[in-house]
């Protein structure tokens, strides 16, 4: 199947105010954040027309700006609304959204504080993010490059620059056949995949990793929550890769890979059972409510 280069498609994309013509929407090669990574982004999921945790996704974008010393011009509200113009703009009723932020291009050096701060929404239709079928389960392997210790990166942001150790991972695992890469942290501990968080079911107890330098997703939370009233009890604590040997079903949670069960990783084999397929299917529920109906469940 031919891809479709992301510059050259049909339909509009919110730049800075304005919805534009996608293929007209572009930015200069000095830019700031492409030189320096001064870019943070979201990846977002619609489904029936609505964007799942939308207030959660924008807060999330403007957090992650001021913790890269970004002032967005732009309130929490008003980045909902550009949204849900861009979305219904689009024609699209699921959908993958991508808000993203990055410094201009009237300075260029390591400093860039008179830098213009722009803003840019892009919708387009994107499947599962490993394929259909889902509960066959995927294979991972441990990638080379680890997740910095929260001093040395703004950890908490979700940042370009910090996913520049996680396409190298996925890269080299792909090469060998595998599906995605286990990330670990710089103790060996284990953190993430490369762009999904992990879930282990031991002993019939969901545990996951403590978020100390890598992102709380919001699927996560969603997840971990949908367990709770399931009566599951939710461990987070250090995870060490020697304990995959214990855990009899391994999921990622993320936006764009939703509950995705794991078959294998580094040898170590797991049946995606019950409690994989439970929290699949919740999900799966769940995102499809009305965003009000979303609200009253979580409160």
């Amino acid at each position: 199947m031919a891809l479709v280069p992301y510059d050259d498609r049909d339909g509009l994309i919110w730049y800075d105010g304005v919805l534009r013509p996608w293929r007209e929407v572009k930015l200069h090669v000095l830019s700031h954040g492409l030189h320096y990574a001064s870019a943070v982004f979201e990846g977002e999921r619609a489904y029936n027309g609505h964007v799942f945790k939308l207030r959660e996704h924008s807060q999330r974008l403007v957090d992650s700006a001021r913790l890269m010393d970004m002032a967005l011009p732009w309130t929490v509200e008003q980045i909902d609304e550009a949204t849900k113009a861009t979305l219904a703009a689009s024609g699209l009723s699921d959908a993958y959204v991508r808000p993203i932020a990055w410094r201009g291009s009237e300075m260029m050096g390591v400093s860039g504080q008179k830098n213009t701060i722009h803003l840019a929404i892009a919708v387009w239709s994107w499947g599962a993010y490993f394929g259909d079928d889902r509960m066959k389960g995927i294979r991972l392997t441990t990638g080379e490059w680890r997740r910095p210790h929260p001093q040395t990166a703004p950890t908490a942001a979700k940042a370009a620059g910090l996913y520049m150790i996680a396409t190298l991972n996925k890269h080299a695992a792909e090469a060998k056949g595998y599906n995605d890469a286990l990330m670990l942290d710089w103790r060996g501990q284990i953190a993430e995949a490369t762009g999904a968080n992990i879930f282990l079911v031991i002993d019939g107890e969901l545990h996951t990793p403590t978020p100390d330098c890598f992102l709380d997703g919001i699927t996560r939370r969603t997840v971990m929550a949908l367990a709770r009233k399931r009566q599951m009890k939710v461990v987070e604590r250090a995870i060490w890769p020697e304990e995959l040997a214990k855990a009899t079903e391994v999921f990622l949670t993320g936006t764009a890979a939703e509950v995705t069960p794991v078959a294998e990783i580094d040898g170590h084999r797991f049946t995606p059972g019950r409690i994989t397929e439970t929290l699949l299917q919740d999900y799966e529920r769940l995102v499809r409510l009305p965003p009000e109906e979303v609200e009253r469940l979580a409160a």
